[in-house]
């Protein structure tokens, strides 16, 4: 395995400095977060201070029960819920978006180093117990953002195919991502997959996977549960959707409190990014009024009105701040949390001790402490996924060939092909040849010398050997310049194909292939071996050869 110094390149994500200095610089920016996550002393106070915090757990266990069940979780995430009904438990937390078999690559790396945090934890402090949880953002409305799937062909092409719902791209907000039931266009979604992934051993039995999950009638939100559950089997890792009556209820002062807070909520994250724009860059921009409504179908952000009163953007309906409020205590269901509120109502649900982002979420969080510190939520400490780039050893023989390093391909692709470019063409064809020209002119001239004084009459055919001479020489010359750009037309080719494979889209490939690139080409055991292969306390970026 090699390590990257993964922070220069971050700029490519948010950026932002942020995140360099968060891992490599705390005392920097210490102010803006909860505790340094290498501070050993700040997980004991973290725990300390969720000891003396009440959470409904008797809800929390008996709803995650009830979903992981339909979920088909195993028996050691089963028995993990039931630890969350005791005080001494705690929550590593992640979540995503329900991207299609999971999303990026960096989904994957996400609930892993949840699982492998959760176990370093309990080892570390052996009187508590610590579970990986997975929040489900299944609430989210943007199905353009979840609903393609990115992969190399068998033509060593980069493919994205799309699930579209009817066939057409939609035209109006359509409400939970979570809750849009696949219908009939399914079939061609995996047609277009089926007759572009390459095939190998394990695309049949791979398909009859997928297809089982992601099928018509099935929702968005279970076929992502039940998919991304069957990969990590006997993880112990407890899937949340909100999006669920309880819940609701017992976020609804949540809710509440955000309606009566006058903007509070936004004023507090707007002072936050002031100061963090000093040196840094704010991630999100908080609004009037941080959540949104179910209604009609869709899911539409709550905005203000000069009038006092509150209107669903983009559409006509209007509500008083009383009916808000009664709607938020007698139907909170119908509400539902932006990107400010979403990590509020995670740490007012579980006992979280930690929540596992990547760069982007640990900047987003920056904004936030002062909001939490307002709710009087507790703050979890944040903690970097694990960031990976796989490399096949076939792309691991090109790089050595041409002296090259895997971080070389972290940038525009130009320069790294001139750079081959000139390796291969370091004989100058047309220098050799002019070289080997003159020195048989001159040998022939020396011969000609000579031969003229035993013989005049041969001075015509001296001429005509000279002249074959050259012929063949230009003639080998064509044939060695036609060699010579092959081998680099080949070269190039090489570089062009590892540089798709490392960084796909001038993008880090942990954010543009599915895991099903890996998963069909390595089969169903993928999974569990990157999970040994991934270290999650080195906080660089790991080069991992397959």
């Amino acid at each position: 395995m090699e390590l990257i110094n993964y922070h220069k390149f971050v700029d490519r994500e948010v950026a932002t400095n942020l995140y360099a200095d968060y891992n490599t610089n705390f005392d920097k920016v210490s102010k803006f977060y909860a505790g340094n996550y290498s501070d050993k002393l700040a997980w004991e106070r973290k725990i300390q201070e969720l000891q003396q915090r009440k959470f409904d757990r008797t809800i929390l266990s008996r709803v995650l029960n009830i979903q992981n069940r339909e979920f088909q979780s195993g028996i050691k995430t089963l028995a993990n819920i039931d630890l969350l009904g005791n005080d001494n438990t705690f929550a590593v937390v992640t979540g995503q978006q329900l991207g299609f078999f999971g999303g990026p690559l960096y989904t994957i790396y996400k609930a892993i180093t949840t699982v492998k945090l959760s176990n370093k934890l309990s080892r570390d402090f052996p009187d508590c117990t610590f579970v990986p949880v997975f929040w489900l953002e299944g609430e989210d409305h943007d199905f353009d953002e979840i609903n393609k799937m990115k992969y190399l062909n068998s033509l060593n092409e980069l493919s994205t195919i799309e699930y579209l719902i009817g066939g057409k791209p939609l035209e109006r907000n359509i409400g939970a991502t979570g809750n849009i039931i696949f219908d009939e266009h399914i079939a061609q979604f995996f047609s277009s997959m089926e007759s572009t992934l390459p095939k190998t051993d394990y695309s049949i039995a791979l398909f009859e996977l997928m297809k089982g999950y992601y099928s018509k009638g099935n929702t968005v939100l279970k076929a992502f549960a039940g998919f991304f559950n069957h990969v990590f089997e006997d993880s112990g890792l407890i899937f949340i959707n909100t999006n669920q009556s309880e819940f609701k209820k017992v976020l609804s002062p949540l809710f509440v409190n955000e309606i009566n807070s006058n903007s509070q909520t936004s004023k507090l994250v707007i002072q936050k990014s002031v100061e963090l724009e000093d040196h840094y860059h704010a991630q999100i921009k908080a609004k009037a009024l941080n959540l949104f409504m179910f209604h009609k179908g869709g899911r539409h952000l709550i905005e203000p009105s000069d009038s006092g009163d509150y209107y669903l953007k983009n559409l006509r309906q209007r509500f008083t701040k009383e009916e808000l409020l009664s709607i938020a205590v007698n139907n909170p269901e119908l509400l539902s949390p932006n990107v400010v509120m979403r990590p509020l109502c995670q740490d007012t649900l579980l006992p979280t001790i930690s929540y596992v982002g990547g760069p982007g979420e640990i900047a987003y969080f920056a904004q936030l402490k002062p909001v939490y510190e307002y709710f009087n939520v507790t703050m979890p400490i944040i903690y970097p996924r694990a960031s990976v780039t796989l490399i096949e050893e076939k792309i691991k023989k090109v790089l050595e060939k041409y002296s090259l390093e895997v971080e070389d391909l972290f940038g525009e692709i130009e320069p790294i092909l001139s750079k081959v470019s000139e390796q291969v063409s370091e004989v100058k064809v047309d220098s050799l040849f002019e070289s080997l020209t003159i020195r048989i002119n001159e040998a022939v001239n020396e011969a000609r010398f000579g031969i003229q004084q035993i013989d005049p009459t041969l001075n015509g055919t001296i001429d005509g050997t000279l002249l074959k001479f050259q012929q063949q020489l230009e003639v080998l010359k064509q044939k060695t310049q036609k060699a010579q750009q092959q081998k680099e037309e080949v070269s190039l080719k090489q570089i062009k194909k590892a540089s798709l494979n490392i960084f796909p889209n001038e993008n880090f490939q942990e954010r543009e292939f599915s895991v099903i690139q890996y998963l069909n080409k390595y089969g169903p055991d993928f999974i569990k071996w990157i999970s040994n292969e991934i270290i999650i306390d080195k906080y660089q970026h790991q080069v991992i050869t397959i």
